[in-house]
C-alpha cells in the first residue's frame, strides 16, 4: 500500500520536530529555554475562562458551522475600530487559523495551481497549499531588505498562468517584516492587474513596533472582493490551545463554498467559542499593554544576539519572531548539540532551524527563527545560551 503523493510531499514541521530531544533533555534534569515556538507565557485574559463558566446552557451542544453568533459579532465589533465594516454572513469560524487556511485554500486553488508567498514564510504554508494540491511559488527576500517583498518587479517575476493567489503574513512569521497601507495598495494594484486572490494572514495584527501603525489589507474597499482574511485568537490573545480562528471576506461565493468545507467538519468547539467572544470584546488598553509587553521582550532578544560574533540580524518590527543568520555551516546539527551535548549550569536552548521556512532548496540552512515569547529575563538567558553554546560548539 502507498501514501498519496501530496503527503509524501510534506515535510515534517521544522518547529517542532526536534521536539524529542528537546524532551530526552529535560527527562535528564536540563532546563531547555523553548524560544522555538510561538507560545507565549503572556497569561490569557481572564475573561476567557469567566465566559466559560458562565455559560449555562444543560448540554454542550453542536454549535452553527459557521460560528457561534455571539463570536461573529464580536468580531465584526473588533474590525470596526479599523474602520472594517462586516457582517455575520462574512465571518466564519474556524478551528484556528490554521483550520481557516487549510479551508481557503481548498476552495480557490485546483491541483497544480501556484500560491506566491515571500521566503522565509511560515512552514506550514507548504503543508496547507500542498493538501490542497497546489504548488508555492517563492520570492525570495534577504535580511539585508529588511525581508521587503512588496515590490512589483520581485512580485510580478514569480507569476505564471498558473498563478492563483498572493499570501501576505502580516506582520510576518518568521521575519517580522511589517506592511505599510502603501505596501498593500501595490500587491492589491498587481492582485487586481493579474486577477488573483490576496490571503491576509493577520493573526500578528496588533504586533506592530517603534510606532508602526498596525493595518489590514481590509481597509482597502476597491480590494473587497478579492481579499481573505485569516484571523485567530491564539497569538493577540495569548490563547493558542482555544484553537478559534476565522476566515473574513466580502467575497460571498468565496464564503458559500467555504461555508460546505465547514458544514462537512461540523463546527468548532462551543465553549471555547464563548471564552473568545470575550476576548474580542476587550478594550483598547489590553493591546497597548501587551504590545509594549513583547515591543521589551524584542529589544532584550535583539540586544543579546548582537553580542554573538558574526551574527546576521535585522531587529524585527513586528510579531514576536527574529531571524538570525549564525556563524555554523548547519543549524540543524548545532541545534541538536545544544539538546544532547551542551549545557550551562544545568540549563540549554531550544530554537527553529529556519531551512524549513524556505520553499528554495539550499536556503536557511546557517538560520534560525527565535520566538520572544518568553519574559525578559527569560529572553535574555535563552539568546545567551545560543552564545554560549556556539562557542562551545565551534571550539571542537
Amino acid at each position: 500500500m502507498e501514501l498519496s503523493n501530496r503527503v509524501n510531499a510534506m515535510g515534517h514541521s521544522p518547529i517542532r520536530r526536534f521536539n524529542k530531544y528537546a524532551i530526552e533533555a529535560e527527562a535528564n534534569g536540563k532546563k531547555v529555554y523553548h524560544l522555538n515556538i510561538g507560545q507565549p507565557d503572556v497569561e490569557t485574559p481572564a475573561c476567557f475562562m469567566e465566559a466559560v463558566k458562565d455559560f449555562d446552557k444543560k448540554v454542550v451542544a453542536y454549535s452553527e458551522s459557521g460560528g457561534e453568533t455571539v463570536l461573529q459579532d464580536a468580531i465584526c465589533r473588533y474590525f470596526e475600530r479599523y474602520d472594517i465594516h462586516y457582517d455575520r454572513s462574512e465571518i466564519l469560524v474556524t478551528n484556528g487559523g490554521s483550520e481557516a487556511l487549510n479551508m481557503v485554500f481548498t476552495a480557490v486553488i485546483n491541483p497544480g495551481e501556484e500560491a506566491i508567498i515571500a521566503e522565509p514564510f511560515y512552514t506550514n504554508y507548504h503543508t496547507f497549499i500542498t493538501a490542497a494540491g497546489g504548488r508555492v511559488v517563492p520570492v525570495t527576500t534577504k535580511a539585508e531588505d529588511g525581508y521587503d517583498f512588496a515590490k512589483r518587479d520581485l512580485i510580478e517575476a514569480a507569476i505564471t498562468p498558473n498563478t492563483k493567489c498572493i499570501c501576505c503574513i502580516n506582520p510576518g512569521n518568521p521575519t517580522g517584516r511589517v506592511l505599510t497601507i502603501d505596501d498593500m495598495k501595490l500587491i492589491g494594484e498587481i492582485a487586481k492587474e493579474h486577477d488573483l486572490w490576496i490571503i491576509a494572514d493577520e493573526v500578528y495584527r496588533e504586533f506592530a513596533y517603534d510606532d508602526r501603525k498596525a493595518v489590514s489589507f481590509g481597509m482597502l474597499d476597491d480590494l473587497a472582493d478579492r481579499v481573505i482574511i485569516v484571523d485567530s485568537v491564539s497569538k493577540r490573545f495569548s490563547a493558542c490551545g482555544a484553537r478559534v480562528g476565522c476566515v473574513a471576506s466580502k467575497n460571498k461565493e468565496l464564503m458559500d463554498g467555504l461555508m460546505k468545507i465547514a458544514q462537512g467538519r461540523l463546527c468548532c468547539p462551543t465553549l471555547d467559542q464563548i471564552g473568545a467572544a470575550a476576548l474580542y470584546n476587550l478594550d483598547e488598553a489590553y493591546y497597548d499593554e501587551v504590545k509594549a509587553e513583547y515591543e521589551s521582550r524584542r529589544d532584550v532578544s535583539y540586544e543579546e544576539l548582537m553580542k554573538i560574533p558574526g551574527v546576521v540580524c535585522q531587529k524585527p518590527g513586528g510579531a514576536f519572531y527574529m531571524m538570525a543568520k549564525l556563524p555554523v555551516d548547519d543549524v540543524e546539527k548545532f541545534l541538536i548539540f545544544l539538546l544532547t551535548e551542551f549545557e550551562d549550569n544545568g540549563e540549554t536552548v531550544m530554537f527553529a532551524p529556519a531551512e524549513g521556512f524556505y520553499a528554495t532548496e539550499g536556503l536557511g540552512n546557517d538560520e534560525m527563527r527565535i520566538a520572544y515569547v518568553l519574559n525578559k529575563d527569560a529572553m535574555r538567558r535563552g539568546v545567551e545560551l545560543i552564545r554560549l553554546g556556539l562557542e562551545a560548539y565551534n571550539s571542537k
